[in-house]
């Protein structure tokens, strides 16, 4: 196992994790998460796979960022500096838009693509009071309500699931960053991929929990429809936070792929 501080532009640092063998495989978390979203799976992937995982600019562990950058490049950054020509993505919520996103624009790098619980660019969500709230304390930078709301929203399955304690502690950690990490200084495709999936080449499982947020079913629907080849798998007992909730149930997709 190694762990290293990966450059990126503007003087920033990605925290990174690499372990194992055999075909790569890269970890992408969500929006108010880190590196510790993938605790369940990271180990027992490394057993079969060479597993990747890092903390995405200014969450977790790496640095926040200080000029205009984009989550794609610095995935390309990941994959360079490791020396990897080819891997499987496997993205979450925000990581899964990221990996989307990243193979329209580098198929060439990508050998399959494994999308959890997946947002996705171009998508449009409909209005809600439960996501008006959640996107007021996101942009309101209150890091406590955003906290809060998190759980509520995505975490739903309460408490009482397995990973609970995880989840809040890594929720907690990141409401007060997620700011300061995007604000002013991320940049998003112009394109949005949901007008895109039929170019996605490699081979798709779209993964999604049976207790996650409604539109999260919807777009699973539509990526696993519009994206050639593409395979559903609903998993049973999973909420947003699918990798804590059974992973399990998800390290048997990944290796399979």
């Amino acid at each position: 196992m190694t762990i290293e501080y990966i450059p990126v532009s503007g003087d920033g640092r990605l925290w990174a994790e690499k372990a194992g063998n055999e075909a790569p495989v890269v970890l992408l978390h969500g929006s108010v998460h880190d590196s510790r979203l993938w605790d369940g799976v990271f180990p027992e992937l490394a057993l079969h796979r060479t597993a990747i995982r890092y903390d995405a600019r200014g969450l977790g562990r790496s640095t926040l960022p200080t000029a205009p950058f984009r989550y794609e490049d610095d995935l390309l950054a990941v994959l360079d500096h490791f020396g990897i020509e080819r891997a499987a993505l496997v993205g979450l919520s925000m990581g899964g838009e990221v990996a989307l996103d990243f193979t329209l624009e580098h198929p060439e790098r990508v050998r399959s693509l494994i999308l959890v619980a997946a947002s996705a660019s171009g998508h449009d969500w409909p209005q809600s009071p439960e996501m008006d709230a959640y996107t007021a304390a996101d942009r309101g930078n209150d890091a406590d309500r955003l906290a809060e709301m998190e759980l509520e929203v995505w975490a739903s399955l309460g408490d009482r699931a397995p990973g609970y304690a995880a989840i809040a502690g890594m929720v907690t950690e990141n409401a007060k960053v997620r700011a300061a990490a995007e604000k002013g200084h991320v940049r998003f495709s112009e394109v949005g991929a949901v007008e895109l999936l039929d170019r996605v080449t490699v081979p798709t499982t779209v993964v999604v929990g049976d207790h996650d947020h409604p539109e999260i079913g919807v777009i699973a629907r539509r990526l696993a429809e519009g994206i050639p080849g593409a395979h559903l798998e609903i998993v049973a007992a999973a909420d947003h936070y699918l990798p804590l909730r059974a992973p399990e149930r998800l390290m048997e997709i990944i290796v399979r792929r």
